[in-house]
């Protein structure tokens, strides 16, 4: 299916966010997920029905000022 990761459009196989956000490597990382303009805790990514052409972000915090 193809999506929007981070402003980019991607192809994927996987149904859910978090086979998502494995696929693409964000493993053992401290981030943030919307999809389609809605916050999804980490606690429901791997419920979290990925959808043809829906938009994710995953934001990183950054240190510094």
């Amino acid at each position: 299916m193809q999506i929007t990761l981070n402003g980019q459009t991607i192809e994927t196989q996987q149904t859910s966010l978090d086979g998502l956000l494995t696929e693409q490597g964000y493993t053992d990382m401290n981030i943030a997920t919307a999809m389609n303009d809605n916050f999804i805790p980490q606690t429901e990514r791997a419920e979290t029905v990925l959808q043809e052409y829906c938009v994710v972000e995953v934001v990183a915090p950054m240190q510094g000022g």
